[in-house]
């Protein structure tokens, strides 16, 4: 499912127009982004949780050459998903 896809569902499903579709979803992913960009997670009941994850620096190989090389840490978004989410899927 592309955003778009989302966007229209979301608003057949509620009743409003897309324009306040877009919003409403934007709205949501802003959000999420801001929050995730400040190093906060976020929770969503019955779904599940974004939080910013942390790989440390480690030592990894040039494939070309074989020489060891030093892959800096960095962060990263991370998803987990819910019970709730889990036992759909199954």
């Amino acid at each position: 499912m592309t955003k778009n896809e989302l966007i229209e569902k979301v608003a057949k499903k509620v009743g409003l127009t897309k324009k306040a579709a877009i919003d409403a979803v934007n709205a949501v992913f802003g959000n999420i982004r801001e929050s995730l960009s400040k190093g906060d997670k976020v929770v969503i009941t019955g779904f599940g949780t974004f939080k910013v994850r942390t790989r440390m620096t480690r030592t990894g190989r040039n494939p070309q050459t074989g020489s060891a090389i030093k892959i800096a840490g960095h962060k990263l978004p991370g998803f987990t998903a819910g019970k709730t989410l889990k036992r759909l899927i199954k």
